[in-house]
């Protein structure tokens, strides 16, 4: 009899499908922009190829981050208990109200002072190296990040083309970035059952720029709500459009759900840049992309008092439904 001691969710073995149709978007392309801006609107998730960023700037900060995950549990949570905030090392712990998965991570904010910060905070030998690793790393995916949204921008027609990447081009952009470990859980070997490694959600930010090792169990819903498995792909990135940007277009993109689900044989690693904008900054419907007569569906608000409610919130929850509008009752005209 297999016994799990921690709070962790286990969900019925319903082997998703493979998901083969996840638009493949070779950015080198000249129609790279209408591909982008359709598989914003009709998914929400989307690979990235010909992305500029050589593979060994990706293999050696998970190279470096998985010697901090090889280190004794008892030495890592050490190093836990000392952080001062949410960020450096956490494990299981997802946010503040409950949520718990099979993971660990390191949480840094996405500036050259977080980074030097945390790397000598959990790197006590080399952190430098670590550090170089991190500030390359996460400058290569800044770039693609807005590469990408100055296509979409491109893609609908907006003159202005750094209209979504301008919000965290700032020094006080509140952009995040986060390294995953899922450890291999061969006990569920023996039920048929998964453990939840990341619970389902959206991403808060503007955009996401994923990249994982080859192992799978990251999973997105669809629009009717069937949950699919993405092919894992270590030398692409994939994109997840974020509540922001969902607000941004009125709706016309879609932040996609997803979730992370363990492996019983093999870790899974993946990193990811979360772009958002300065907590002052303002985030509300764009009228030029909006029809003639078309309401907005959503309040603006500032990216803090977003951030200001989302932590009262779980995973799983809808955390633009506070700033909803209910369009039938309301006029906006």
């Amino acid at each position: 009899m297999v016994v799990l001691v921690d709070p962790i969710s286990l969900i019925r073995n319903q082997k998703p499908s493979l998901y083969s149709d996840i638009p493949s978007i070779d950015l080198s392309k000249p129609n790279s922009k209408s591909l982008l801006v359709k598989a914003c609107e009709e998914v929400g998730f989307l690979k990235v190829t010909n992305h500029g960023i050589p593979l060994e700037v990706m293999d050696r900060l998970e190279s470096e981050a998985m010697k901090f995950f090889a280190l004794p549990q008892l030495e890592k949570e050490q190093a836990e208990a000392a952080r001062p905030n949410r960020f450096g090392y956490g494990n299981k712990i997802i946010g503040g109200n409950g949520d718990v998965g099979c993971v660990e991570y390191i949480l840094l904010h996405a500036n050259q002072k977080s980074i030097s910060q945390i790397s000598h905070q959990l790197f006590k030998e080399k952190p430098d190296v670590f550090c170089s690793a991190a500030s390359e790393y996460i400058s290569s995916v800044k770039k693609l990040a807005c590469d990408v949204l100055e296509l979409l921008a491109d893609g609908l027609n907006i003159q202005q083309r750094t209209i979504f990447s301008n919000h965290f081009m700032g020094e006080e952009n509140d952009s995040l970035f986060r390294i995953n470990h899922y450890p291999p859980c061969p006990e569920l070997q023996a039920v048929d059952c998964n453990l939840i490694g990341f619970g389902e959600h959206t991403d808060p930010q503007i955009i996401s720029v994923l990249r994982s090792n080859n192992t799978s169990g990251l999973q997105i819903s669809l629009k009717d709500g069937t949950w699919v498995s993405v092919p894992s792909d270590q030398t692409s990135f994939f994109i997840i459009v974020g509540d922001a940007l969902q607000v941004m277009t009125n709706g016309r993109f879609r932040s996609v759900k997803h979730r992370v689900l363990a492996s019983s044989a093999k870790p899974r690693v993946s990193m990811i840049y979360f772009g958002a904008p300065a907590l002052r900054e303002r985030i509300a419907p764009l009228p030029l992309l909006m029809a003639e007569g078309e309401k907005s569906l959503y309040k603006g608000f500032t990216w803090s008092e977003y951030m200001e409610s989302a932590v009262k919130t779980r995973l799983a929850d809808n955390r633009l439904g506070v700033f909803e509008k209910n369009v039938k009752l309301i006029d906006e005209s």
